[in-house]
C-alpha cells in the first residue's frame, strides 16, 4: 500500500505540472505491483481485490496519460474522490483479512462437484431457447436484425423491446453454464448431450454478433474463462492474454457492422495524435475518458440526487420509470454526447458526493471479501458463476455503473433462479 500512496501522490504532483506521461506510467506500474503482491499471496489470477486494483488503477493511469484533446487537468476533488474509491476498498478487504483469514487459500480448497450434471445442461438448454425466442420475437416486431443492415450506425441501441431484451441477452451465461457442465461431466455422460451443448453455446454467442453488441459478446466470453479459470487448479496467463487476441478480430468487425467509419470515429475520439491506430484509439477511449467523465460530474453537478441513482434497477426492472419517467430523469455530464461510458462510482458520486464514493468503495470491498469466503465452502457449481460475475465487474470497474445497471441484478436473478434449479441435483465432493 505505501508503494501506491507514493505513486498516486507523486502522479497527482506531475500532473499538476503537465507531465502526464510520466504521471500515467507511475500509476500504470502502481497498478501492476498491486495486482502481483495479490497474485503473489493467493495464487489466484482473478482475486477479486487483484482485479479491482489492475483495472481501476491502470485504468486511471491510462487516463492521466491524457492522449486525447477531449482530456482536461482533473479537479482535486476527482483526485480525491478516485483515491478514496480505491483505498476504501482495499483497506475494508484488508482488515477483514487480518481479522477473520483470508478466505481463501490456493485452488486446492475450492470443491469439485460430481452427480447429475443434467440439471446444469437444463439450464444451458433453457436459457438459450429463451434468448432465442426473445430474439426472434424483437426482429420480428421491429422488423430488423442489426447485422444485416447498413448505413444506420445507431441500429443496434434502437434494437430493443421493454422487459423482452433482459431475456435476449441472458444468453451471455450459456457459455459459463456450459463450462461448469463439461467440468461436472469430466469425461463420463452423453456424447450427444455435450454436442448439444455445444451448440446451445454456439447459439448463445451468435444472438450477440447478430445483435451487433460487442460488448454482449466480451461479456459471454470473458465470463466463461473466469468460471473456467476458478475452477481450475492451473492457468497460464498467457492463456488469458491470448483470448483477447482472439477477440479483438471479432470486435473489430462489429464495430464495422455498426457503419461506424474511421473517419466518424476519430472526429469522437479527438485524439492528440491523428495518425493513432482505431484499435489504439478506441479502447484508450473507452478505458480513459470515463475517468473524465466522472471529472466533468464533480465540476459540472448542481445538487446530489440522494440514492435515486442507484435504485435505477428498482425503477426499471418494476416498471415504476415508465409511470414516474422523472424517477430516472437525470442529466449526464460527460465530455461529448457520443461517449456516454462511466466509471463504478459515478453513481455513488451523483446521490452523495464523496461520502457516497468512500461507503460504496467500503461495501464493495467487504462484499468481495464475503464472496471470497464463501468460496471455501461451496455446496453449488453455480456458486462460482457468481463469483465469475463479480470477477468481471471488478474487471470492468472503469466501464459503467454496474451496480446501478438493471442487468447487473437481472443477471444476478437469473444466476440465483439457476441455483435454486440446480441445488438439489449436485453431489459435493472434495
Amino acid at each position: 500500500m505505501a508503494v501506491y500512496l507514493i505513486c498516486y501522490l507523486a502522479s497527482y504532483i506531475l500532473a499538476r505540472f503537465g507531465h502526464y506521461l510520466i504521471s500515467g506510467v507511475l500509476l500504470l506500474a502502481a497498478a501492476g505491483w498491486l495486482y502481483m503482491e495479490d497474485y503473489r499471496k493467493y495464487k489466484n489470477l482473478i482475486h477479486l481485490r487483484g482485479l479491482f486494483s489492475l483495472f481501476w488503477v491502470g485504468g486511471e493511469g491510462l487516463a492521466c496519460l491524457k492522449l486525447s484533446n477531449l482530456q482536461t487537468d482533473w479537479s482535486n476533488m476527482t483526485w480525491f474522490c478516485l483515491f478514496l474509491a480505491y483505498i476504501g476498498f482495499w483497506m475494508v478487504f484488508e482488515i477483514l483479512v487480518r481479522v477473520y483469514g483470508s478466505g481463501y487459500d490456493g485452488y486446492g480448497r475450492w470443491r469439485s462437484f460430481s452427480g447429475d450434471s443434467k440439471p446444469v445442461f437444463a439450464m444451458i438448454c433453457g436459457l438459450t431457447v429463451l434468448s432465442l425466442g426473445c430474439f426472434i420475437a424483437e426482429a420480428v416486431i421491429l422488423g430488423y436484425v442489426p447485422l444485416f443492415l447498413r448505413g444506420v450506425p445507431h441500429a443496434y441501441s434502437e434494437f430493443h423491446l421493454t422487459g423482452i431484451h433482459y431475456f435476449t441477452v441472458s444468453c451471455v451465461l450459456v457459455p459459463s453454464l456450459t463450462v461448469l457442465y463439461v467440468h461436472m461431466r469430466n469425461g463420463r455422460g452423453s456424447e450427444k448431450l455435450l454436442i448439444a451443448a455445444l451448440v446451445m453455446t454456439a447459439i448463445s454467442l451468435l444472438i450477440p454478433i447478430l445483435c451487433v453488441s460487442r460488448f454482449q459478446l466480451v461479456f459471454a466470453v470473458l465470463l466463461a474463462a473466469f468460471t473456467y479459470i476458478s475452477l481450475q487448479k492451473l492457468f497460464h496467463p498467457g492463456w488469458l492474454a491470448g483470448l483477447f487476441v482472439v477477440m479483438i478480430p471479432f470486435y473489430l468487425i462489429l464495430t464495422v457492422a455498426r457503419s461506424h467509419n474511421i473517419e466518424y470515429l476519430n472526429g469522437i475520439f479527438e485524439m492528440k495524435k491523428a495518425s493513432m491506430p482505431i484499435f489504439i484509439s478506441q479502447p484508450y477511449i473507452y478505458i480513459a475518458n470515463n475517468y473524465d467523465n466522472f471529472d466533468c460530474l464533480v465540476k459540472g453537478l448542481v445538487k446530489h440526487s440522494w440514492g435515486m441513482k442507484m435504485l435505477a434497477p428498482f425503477w426499471t426492472l418494476t416498471g415504476l420509470k415508465f409511470l414516474v419517467p422523472t424517477l430516472t430523469a437525470f442529466p449526464y455530464y460527460v465530455t461529448k454526447e457520443e461517449l456516454t461510458t462511466l466509471t463504478m462510482f459515478y453513481d455513488a458520486y451523483y446521490d452523495f458526493g464523496v461520502i457516497g464514493v468512500f461507503v460504496f468503495s467500503v461495501l464493495l470491498g467487504a462484499a468481495a471479501y464475503l464472496l471470497m469466503r464463501m468460496m471455501r465452502q461451496v455446496q453449488n457449481p453455480i456458486t462460482y458463476l457468481l463469483y465469475a460475475q463479480f470477477a468481471l465487474y471488478m474487471l470492468l470497474s472503469f466501464f459503467t455503473t454496474w451496480f446501478s445497471n438493471p442487468s447487473t441484478w437481472f443477471y444476478f436473478a437469473v444466476t440465483a433462479v439457476v441455483a435454486f434449479l440446480v441445488s438439489h441435483k449436485v453431489i459435493v465432493s472434495g
